[in-house]
């Protein structure tokens, strides 16, 4: 059974460690976060994510295991950085992220498929509002 809270080592290259401490490091700049999305992406609030995703990002520089929940929403807050200009860095990415559109869509499509699949179930179990 998968556990949210199962601590799991991922084997990341040095881009991709810094393509995800930037899709978190980027809510804290030109992305405009509400509530209601901090909830959607598995947080409590905006304040939680700034808080967590510092964290996070420790965890990242260090090369520390995580939990499979803290996976998933370094994924889930890094898609939506890169990719919405409503509420993320979207066209602004390149600039503020130092990743050009091509190299973010290759590492982000690779993280996907090694990540997204293997930790959505416990996303799924500890996102706020599920039982």
């Amino acid at each position: 059974m998968v556990e949210p809270d199962d601590l799991i080592e991922v084997d990341l290259s040095d881009e991709e460690r810094r393509f995800l401490i930037q899709g978190l490091f980027q809510w804290g700049g030109p992305a405009a976060c509400t509530d209601a999305l901090a909830c959607a992406m598995g947080f409590d609030s905006v304040e939680d994510l700034h808080e967590q995703g510092s964290r996070m990002v420790g965890a990242l520089r260090s090369g520390q295991s995580m939990s499979r929940f803290d996976w998933q929403r370094i994924l889930v807050a890094t898609e939506i950085d890169f990719i919405s200009d409503a509420f993320g860095a979207g066209v602004d990415w390149p600039t503020v992220a130092g990743f050009g559109d091509e190299e973010s869509l290759a590492l982000l499509r690779g993280l996907q498929r090694r990540l997204a699949g293997q930790f959505r179930d416990a996303w799924l179990a500890r996102r706020p509002g599920n039982p």
